[in-house]
């Protein structure tokens, strides 16, 4: 290499003063020319490239949540001299924030990161393969950001959450413990411990992880999000009201916000608003089945028919076994006119005895309206009929559950028991353990399959399993001890609500179990045949004779072929001791369909001494 200083700094010794002078002058004029030059086109001592200013600025745009601002300043840094491998990284997490999966990929997959952004470049490859479902590719790439970085505690979360999404539910919550100990502080961590806390224990012992995460980033939205919503599920509607309201001032035109609050005016009644609030949404939920429901819901009160039936389509898409959305469809459908539609929608469901009293008694009603009345008698004498309990098992159309449903208990048990053994840390395998121990009258070993899925997580469906269980072992004090405890966690469970008056009546407290059941009836559960009928009978006991004979009034003409609203309508008449020839007819009819019940037995009593009274 050449250099022209030296040149300069050490002349020719045979050349003259008068020259020496001259290109020193000369050599001045040049670095006088030279410098701006240099200081405009190229960094100083203490100066930064653009390039990296840029690339700086798109990495707080990710953290504001900002991918198009991120991907537009990173494009610029490169025309300014970036390398790809440089931005590869976190051009990634600029398009997995615009949720453009494919591009997110172009610039992760190859793997060509600088050393110091490959860290983060393989965790937003893992992240990536996880939500494409690609759980094995997406394991591969958070080994190799471990291996750069095996103390960051933000990592292990979304380890955890990996292992979550794979069905490693107890690896999970290690990984969610070793993010907490690693690093206390950590809001990623608080927050996914809070998640897993709600999932196992409940909704109240989740807050205070959550507002611990607050005490450390009281701006974080998701956090705030996780907040109101449980907050909201609680029953704490105002609290939860202004959580969100502090989202909106954070993140304006927040979709879940809306939705949380849209849930909030739905529960309170306020259709009208929670529809509006629902409105500000725009499609940015639309995938949810939650988000779904609920406009199907409110598609209906609206009168709105055939878009309610969309969403519900929607909802069953996602969760084809979920028994409230087809009910709200087939309401939907049959206020909508469409009866021809009614019968043919539902017949798969009716064919194989899976269509609910309620789902039932619409189709009954169109075939009705289409002038089928012995088709309609014979759908209304079904869900009129005493429904046995049932066991879903899961998953439900399973080679276990059929195994089950040809009476081969033995091979079901073996299945179930090898599926626990090979991952005993994945809920569903404990859980379907305890389903088959309980199909084959086993309580106590079912029981001890649920303790073990209840370590992991305890949803509604595995507490309404698991009360069965110790009703079917006749464990009162086991029942009582897992209802309050839900209940102490989740006060808002509408089944942990009717186990409790289930209880209540066992025992004879009828005050508990009245006001539960009022409860429920006056918050959404109006319609429940054999809630009415319940309350019904508890409002006689009580002496309450003109608030049973309204409440059976309801549940009969809501389903008169129903042999439980047959007795006791006709038993509250005879309390009364009014109506009494309708009082017999009513009885006659019930004994038709059931027999001589106790109920029609004391109600025939009764009639009897009002006769000679």
């Amino acid at each position: 290499m050449t250099c022209s200083s030296s040149t300069i700094s050490n002349p020719d010794p045979a050349s003259g003063g008068s020259r020496r002078k001259s290109g020193g002058r000369l050599a001045f004029a040049l670095a006088v020319l030279v410098m701006p030059l240099a200081l405009s086109s190229s960094p100083g001592l203490g100066e930064r490239p653009q390039s990296e200013a840029l690339i700086d600025a798109a990495r707080a745009a990710l953290t504001r949540g900002d991918g198009i601002d991120s991907e537009m300043k990173l494009r610029a840094a490169l025309a300014k001299g970036a390398q790809r491998q440089d931005v590869a990284a976190w051009m990634g997490k600029a398009y997995l924030e615009q949720e453009n999966f494919d591009k997110a990929r172009e610039w992760l997959v190859p793997g060509d990161f600088s050393p110091d952004t490959a860290a983060q470049g393989w965790r937003a490859l893992g992240l990536l393969e996880r939500l494409q479902g690609n759980l094995p590719a997406s394991g591969r790439a958070y080994d190799k950001a471990l291996k750069l970085i095996p103390d960051d505690a933000s990592l292990w979360v979304e380890v955890g959450r990996l292992r979550y999404s794979g069905g490693e539910h107890r690896l999970a919550i290690e990984a969610a413990q070793h993010a907490l100990a690693l690093d206390p502080a950590n809001v990623r961590a608080l927050q996914f411990r809070g998640q897993l806390v709600r999932d196992r224990y409940g909704l109240l012992a989740a807050l205070p992880w959550f507002e611990q995460a607050l005490t450390h980033d009281a701006k974080d939205v998701s956090v705030l999000l996780d907040y109101a919503a449980t907050l909201g599920e609680l029953g704490r509607a105002s609290e939860a009201v202004t959580v969100t309201r502090r989202v909106l001032e954070l993140s304006p035109k927040n979709p879940e916000a809306y939705y949380i609050q849209a849930v909030i005016a739905a529960r309170a009644g306020d259709y009208k608003l929670s529809r509006a609030l629902l409105m500000r949404t725009g499609d940015a939920l639309d995938a949810k089945p939650g988000f779904q429901m609920l406009r199907g819901v409110l598609e209906i009160a609206a009168g709105n028919y055939e878009i309610a039936s969309e969403a519900l389509e929607d909802v069953l898409r996602a969760r084809p076994s979920s028994q409230h959305a087809k009910a709200l469809l087939a309401r939907a459908i049959y206020l909508g006119g469409q009866y021809r539609y009614a019968t043919l929608r539902f017949t798969d469901d009716i064919a194989r005895n899976e269509a609910s009293p309620y789902l039932l008694t619409v189709v009954a009603r169109s075939y009705e309206a289409l002038g089928d009345r012995k088709r309609a008698g014979e759908l209304l004498d079904r869900a009129a009929a005493p429904q046995p309990a049932s066991l879903r098992i899961l998953p439900a159309q399973g080679r276990i559950g059929e195994l089950l449903a040809h009476g081969q208990g033995g091979a079901a048990e073996a299945n179930a028991e090898a599926a626990r053994r090979s991952d005993p840390g994945f809920y569903d395998n404990q859980a379907l353990a305890g389903d088959v121990q309980l199909a084959l009258g086993h309580p106590a070993a079912a029981q001890e399959h649920y303790a073990a899925a209840a370590e992991i997580r305890m949803p509604e469906s595995l507490f309404k399993r698991r009360f069965a269980a110790y009703a079917m072992a006749g464990d009162i004090r086991g029942s009582q001890e897992l209802v309050e405890g839900y209940l102490r966690q989740n006060p808002t469970s509408r089944p942990a609500l009717r186990a409790a008056a289930a209880l209540a009546i066992g025992m004879g407290d009828s005050f508990r179990a009245r006001a539960i059941l009022t409860w429920l009836r006056d918050n959404g559960d109006g319609r429940d045949i054999e809630l009415l009928t319940n309350l019904a009978l508890i409002e006689v006991g009580e002496g309450d004779l003109i608030a049973a004979r309204s409440t059976a009034q309801s549940a009969y003409r809501m389903q008169r072929a129903n042999p439980s609203a047959t007795q006791a309508l006709g038993f509250s008449y005879a309390a009364m001791g009014i109506q009494t020839a309708e009082a017999r007819a009513l009885l006659d009819k019930a004994q038709a369909m059931v027999g001589n019940t106790p109920l029609i037995a004391q109600a025939r009593r009764e009639l009897k001494d009002k006769r000679h009274g």
